[in-house]
């Protein structure tokens, strides 16, 4: 297959090697010439230190060469530039070219999920497939075994999705829950920026338990809400996802919430990471949302007033804690018995 992986950051990049090593005719573009130029005379890219880049796969800033005769389009790129790449695709694929987005995340100022955006971009009739799961770019381009779950409204697309991106070190399962996959892909970095910010808080274990199962409680009941299915919050893309971003070393939310803990401000706490902190964006697109289907969502919001309003961790902490009592399930058979 003729593939083109747009965006060449970490994730691109791993990606690119991934479907490269399965024997497809890989390029790898890149939106800045110079980054498109250092990357094809280094074969390495700084954010994956050490890991050679395929003398054979080809890079290029070249919008034409990327998207001429191609049989797959996957994108990998931040939140704040899906709308943008999908621009760079409109009326230039070829018709029947399948498009996989493996970005994560929800649109900052609209709320709307990838998927949306790209078809309302690209058009109805494109076969798109939204990819997400447990992946560090990091441990994919050192072929460490990994699973995600590749969904479309289409299980045919979401097939051809597998058996393109699967090998010996990735398992790729299918679904048709697009809206739960996506959802699942973007509000696990706000529960992984909290769970920094507890670990700088130097909160325990205890704590991060508590805050990773009530957070994903919350993004079942919006997935729910949305359409989405609960099970799939119980999955790669739900509980996998979130067990990896709160817990690795190489989670950028996760680093930046442990500076917000100890007292930097969410813009200074992103500068020092370095690279794009999703989970900041997804924080406000979870309290739009939140708002607007009538869910209730107390850690999504505690971390949208800390990161936007500059609400102190620790106030929004013992402010969670203090809310009234609750039942854990809603089956409506359960009624608080004080005493």
């Amino acid at each position: 297959m003729k593939v083109s992986v747009f965006g060449s950051g970490a994730w691109g990049t791993a990606i690119a090697m991934l479907l490269h090593e399965n024997g497809h005719d890989v390029t790898l573009w890149s939106r800045s010439a110079d980054k498109a130029e250092s990357l094809r005379k280094n074969r390495e890219n700084p954010l994956l230190k050490s890991i050679k880049i395929p003398q054979e796969l080809n890079i290029t800033s070249d919008k034409e060469s990327a998207t001429g005769g191609i049989d797959a389009a996957v994108i990998a790129v931040p939140s704040f530039a899906l709308r943008d790449t999908a621009e760079v695709l409109r009326n230039k694929i070829p018709k029947n070219c399948v498009v996989i987005c493996m970005s994560k995340g929800i649109e900052k100022d609209t709320s709307n999920l990838f998927s949306i955006i790209l078809k309302d971009t690209l058009g109805e009739k494109t076969p798109i497939a939204s990819v997400s799961g447990p992946m560090h770019a990091e441990e994919v381009a050192k072929r460490i075994p990994t699973a995600c779950v590749a969904a479309s409204d289409d299980l045919e697309v979401a097939g051809y999705v597998q058996d393109l991106l699967m090998n010996e070190y990735l398992r790729v399962y299918t679904s048709t829950d697009v809206t739960g996959v996506e959802l699942g892909a973007a509000l696990k970095n706000v529960i992984a920026l909290c769970a920094g910010i507890c670990d700088g808080l130097g909160f325990g274990d205890n704590t991060l338990a508590m805050l990773m199962t009530r957070g994903l409680a919350e993004m079942a009941e919006l997935c729910v809400k949305m359409g989405g299915r609960k099970e799939t919050l119980a999955g790669l893309a739900g509980l996998g996802d979130l067990i990896v971003t709160c817990m690795s070393h190489h989670s950028r939310n996760r680093r930046a919430g442990v500076m917000i803990g100890q007292g930097m401000s969410a813009q200074e706490a992103m500068a020092q990471v370095g690279a794009v902190v999703e989970g900041y964006f997804a924080a406000k697109a979870a309290f739009e949302l939140a708002k607007s289907s009538n869910v209730e969502m107390p850690i999504c919001c505690e971390a949208y007033r800390v990161l936007y309003e500059g609400k102190d961790p620790l106030t929004a902490m013992r402010e969670l804690m203090s809310r009234e009592r609750k039942i854990e399930t809603k089956s409506g058979e359960e009624t608080w018995v004080s005493g």
